[in-house]
């Protein structure tokens, strides 16, 4: 399984940290192992719930674990820098070439400035990933109210995503606590991520619902 391999290998590991660190250093929420792995399971139980080979989800896990690996490079175009040095670590460890070409093209369109859901790994992808609102993704634990991302993570006491059992609603649902952060910023820096997340429901077949604290919203 290209997954195991993947999480497994030691650049890997290295570009995941490394790249953490340099958004930290910019003052971006936690992108580690934590994210690469929540991501990478999520984007596995929505087309393993769909009905998707075990292929396609090995597949899918593997675009999830190495979608961020790019912002070590920057984080402008970080979604095609990934897509870039997954295709040589897969390269390197023998990956066949149809395989590389489905994983790279998903991490090339996970990102909500330039994706496109193209394929239904993609969109599980971006699914999985920008259902990652969580409050220890933020760095500043102490003082979460000084940058609007940080509000709204740290604000997210709950977050699930998850497939109704007929297969046609695909729901993310948040427990806000809105002491740190209203629904409106939440909207105020995700509306564009919805939207895709949108998009690539539609690219599965479901039907996307944003529910926030009870409330559906979209």
């Amino acid at each position: 399984m290209l997954y195991e391999k993947i999480r497994d290998n030691e650049k890997v590991k290295t570009y995941i940290k490394c790249a953490d660190d340099s958004l930290k250093a910019l003052g971006f929420t936690e992108h580690s192992f934590a994210h690469a792995g929540i991501v990478a399971d999520v984007t596995g139980y929505i087309l393993e719930t769909l009905g998707y080979s075990e292929k396609d989800v090995d597949l899918g896990k593997t675009a999830g674990y190495l979608h961020d690996i790019g912002n070590i490079v920057n984080r402008v175009g970080h979604g095609h820098s990934s897509a870039l040095m997954a295709f040589t670590l897969l390269s390197d460890i023998g990956a066949d070439a149809s395989d590389i070409a489905v994983i790279v093209s998903a991490i090339g369109n996970h990102d909500e400035g330039t994706g496109v859901p193209i394929s239904p790994i993609a969109a599980a992808l971006i699914l999985a990933d920008k259902a990652d609102v969580r409050r220890n993704r933020i760095r500043n634990q102490e003082n979460p109210g000084t940058d609007i991302h940080d509000r709204v993570n740290y604000s997210a006491k709950e977050s699930i995503l998850k497939i109704n059992e007929a297969k046609t609603i695909i729901k993310l649902k948040l427990t806000v606590d809105t002491r740190y952060g209203s629904v409106m910023d939440y909207f105020e820096i995700f509306l564009d991520r919805m939207l895709l997340c949108r998009k690539a429901a539609e690219k599965l077949g479901l039907q996307f619902k944003l529910i926030i604290n009870e409330q559906q919203l979209i």
